[in-house]
């Protein structure tokens, strides 16, 4: 049987929240409002020519944020086309926020912004719900305790509500959606992947439960991955730079901003909403 969810005690969360936002390599600056006006900089790795991938850390629930940043995402390649462009969604779309089922309601059925593929990965918060939905009553009381109430009151469902009702009661889209999630994306010198990688293990041989979970050692690995991994789960300030990793989860739908990395060439930069 599986065992429930334990969330970490706060203090080690927060030890493995300051591993993701120290980095040994050198500090992201504050991203901008707009990505007319970022700054952009020398990242850890490269992608191919006339390849541009805007990578957008955990959403949970914040639609708002996410249209504006897809509107900025538009006015970007409209003022700077590229060749071939990718929007990466990190994971983690329902759940704290004061709209998950606005959020299903914009990604289900996006194949492309503005001429650029849109990728969807899957993050923990999309494998509880999916377990939950299943009939895993283990994975439903995990995600209640990790957002999930916020949601089910989004699809204007009460967390009381039986549980076998879930199913029927949700949007139909939701499961299709929810196995429709890849568990990771490669891109050039990168790897996009919802909380990061287990050391020592290839790229092609990571377990989900790694891909949508990890924090240690992940967070505190100074090893080569076999290719800079750009992850969120853990939650940071600003966005994280490391010469293996950058970090994106700045906080959405639990008091923080919104970030998307833009990546191009052996340069990165950040904008926000």
């Amino acid at each position: 049987m599986r065992r429930p969810l334990r969330r970490p005690p706060a203090r080690l969360l927060r030890a493995e929240t300051a591993k993701a936002e120290v980095p040994s390599w050198h500090s992201a600056r504050t991203p901008a409002a707009d990505p007319a006006t970022m700054t952009v900089f020398a990242a850890p790795a490269r992608l191919p020519a006339g390849m541009r991938v805007y990578a957008i850390g955990d959403i949970h629930g914040c639609d708002r944020e996410l249209a504006a940043l897809h509107a900025a995402i538009e006015a970007d390649l409209a003022r700077r086309p590229v060749r071939a462009a990718a929007v990466v969604h990190l994971g983690d779309y329902f759940d704290h926020g004061p709209d998950s089922a606005a959020v299903l309601a914009r990604l289900v059925g996006l194949s492309a912004i503005a001429g650029a593929r849109v990728v969807n990965l899957l993050g923990d918060h999309e494998k509880m719900m999916l377990d939950a939905l299943a009939g895993d009553r283990a994975a439903a009381t995990d995600w209640l305790h990790s957002g999930g109430a916020a949601a089910l009151a989004s699809f204007g469902l009460a967390q009381d509500a039986p549980r076998e009702t879930w199913a029927a009661a949700l949007p139909a889209a939701l499961p299709g959606f929810l196995r429709s999630l890849a568990p990771s994306h490669r891109a050039g010198g990168y790897v996009f992947a919802h909380a990061g990688v287990r050391p020592g293990v290839p790229l092609d041989r990571q377990a989900a439960d790694d891909l949508t979970g990890i924090r240690q050692p992940f967070l505190s690995a100074e090893q080569d991955f076999g290719a800079v991994v750009v992850h969120g789960h853990t939650p940071v300030s600003v966005p994280a730079v490391r010469p293996n990793r950058i970090a994106l989860d700045t906080g959405a739908g639990l008091g923080g901003k919104l970030t998307c990395a833009v990546l191009e060439a052996d340069e990165v930069g950040f904008f926000w909403a």
